[in-house]
């Protein structure tokens, strides 16, 4: 089935369901004062009414979602054991897998594509009991942080619709926003979880490396992409991670380590903790108004009680580590249908493929080199602090009809995407990050700020989220269009 449109009468929306976080939601499910029925029919009616204006679903199963919920209420009155996330309506990002939904990867050459099998983070949602409600829009194959592509169009901020609601994991953030699905999924290789997140006012992980499995993968040993979570609060994101992280021995890089340790309490005693101030990297250059929002959240860090200290690492080489390794893999996973449909894939997805082919077997180990160097400066800098904090984006959202920024503050940009240096830098590092909502600039659109933790320290960098997630409340804020 495929989008809804707006020339049918969309059914009462109870909006209060669909804004409620995932944790309650599931709760009130468990314990019979919702049902997966009413869940899905409040999603489905949200769906009706916002999406005709944000296009951030763009492959509805509504019909098997439904179906899918009376199963699910009538396994829990017969009294079956229920999964962590039973009756949430979930969406995938449309570079995801999903049996028997159309996945396009937001491009032509798979306009019609529907899959045999699902991915690995599908799955583990289906046997948790979530519900998958349809596909979220993305670029085409992901590449760039403007969520836009030849076969849905553009995906639109639900803050301000002329402008952009970032990449590539922009569908996700919107549905997320505007409450047309509990929890949503996707990826991440150069801030794909957090540039949206920050732009949509909702929360986004980029976990370690191998912290959620990818399976199958066209190599397994890649490690600059990751795929992840992303929700309204900092709990549900917890929650959501605890299910789809994990070790599977089908992924060389997973971690050997439960998910379920991310169920623990996020609440914890901050006194004393270290925060570098991380402002001021590498002279990148940050839009005034984001950096004013998040210079105004020092205080926040030292009402929960951290100690607060202007410091970065030394990211020499980040840079070049991320745009070789990223033309590489480009090149890689896409060489062959960039030859096979000549003409047909977007001038910037086209140059950065062209781009790995231009580099040699020393190009590319002298990358891995000083990624190497760069990792060892990153893990003994987090040896000094408990965290990092700098902007997630050095801009705010932009024009939605712009594909990509191409100066800050008269600073120009080399590429469609060295506007993200301040994502890619961590993406380089294999640290794990966190988007979390701080504030809103004059023109009423969100700023999120982006928190890093030492090597696979995901639980420390999601209690932290919480304690400033609490004590800020900017994430509390939805968009107008809600009503």
């Amino acid at each position: 089935m495929g989008i809804l449109n707006n020339k049918k009468e969309a059914p009462t929306v109870n909006q209060e369901i669909c804004l409620m976080s995932a944790s309650d939601m599931a709760a009130q499910i468990r314990a019979g004062q919702l049902s997966a029925r009413e869940v899905m029919n409040a999603h489905l009616a949200q769906i009706a009414r916002i999406n005709p204006q944000v296009n951030a679903i763009v492959t509805l199963h509504a019909e098997q979602a439904l179906q899918e919920a009376l199963a699910a209420d009538e396994a829990q009155a017969r009294g079956e054991p229920l999964g962590p996330l039973h009756g949430l309506p979930v969406a995938h990002k449309d570079l995801i897998l999903t049996k028997g939904m159309r996945t396009t990867f937001g491009s032509k050459v798979h306009e019609h594509f529907v899959p045999t099998r699902s991915a690995l983070m599908v799955e583990r949602q289906q046997q948790a009991g979530a519900i998958s409600i349809g596909k979220t829009n993305t670029p085409e194959f992901g590449a760039g942080s403007q969520t836009f592509n030849a076969v849905f169009g553009a995906t639109r901020n639900p803050y301000d619709l002329g402008k952009t609601c970032g990449g590539s994991s922009g569908g996700a953030a919107v549905a997320l926003a505007t409450g047309m699905a509990a929890l949503a999924d996707g990826t991440d290789m150069g801030g794909s979880l957090r540039c949206p997140a920050n732009f949509c006012n909702v929360v986004g992980l980029r976990p370690s490396v191998g912290r959620v499995p990818q399976v199958p993968a066209q190599n397994g040993w890649a490690n600059l992409s990751v795929s992840g979570p992303m929700a309204r609060t900092v709990q549900d994101l917890a929650l959501y991670l605890s299910v789809i992280a994990g070790h599977d021995a089908r992924d060389p890089m997973a971690i050997a380590q439960d998910g379920t340790q991310f169920r623990a309490p996020l609440e914890r005693d901050f006194k004393g903790a270290r925060i570098a101030w991380g402002l001021n990297i590498d002279g990148m250059p940050v839009d005034g108004g984001v950096r004013s929002v998040i210079d105004a959240q020092r205080g926040v860090f030292e009402q929960i009680g951290c100690r607060v200290e202007e410091a970065s690492p030394n990211f020499h080489g980040a840079h070049e580590v991320f745009m070789t390794l990223r033309a590489h893999a480009f090149e890689q996973q896409l060489g062959a249908v960039l030859d096979q449909h000549p003409g047909v894939l977007k001038d910037t997805l086209a140059w950065n493929i062209l781009e790995g082919r231009k580099l040699s077997g020393p190009d590319v180990g002298r990358a891995e080199k000083l990624r190497t160097a760069l990792f060892e400066r990153m893990h003994r800098f987090m040896q000094d602090v408990d965290f990092l904090v700098l902007p997630v984006n050095q801009v705010p959202p932009f024009p939605v009809e712009q594909a990509y920024v191409t100066e800050i503050d008269g600073v120009a940009m080399e590429s469609y995407i060295d506007w993200m240096r301040s994502c890619y830098y961590i993406t380089a590092t294999s640290h794990p990050a966190i988007s979390v909502p701080c504030g809103f600039t004059d023109d009423g659109l969100p700023v999120g700020l982006q928190i890093v933790g030492r090597h696979q320290g995901e639980l420390a960098l999601l209690q932290i989220a919480h304690a400033f997630e609490q004590a800020n409340g900017a994430g509390r804020r939805r968009p107008a269009l809600l009503g």
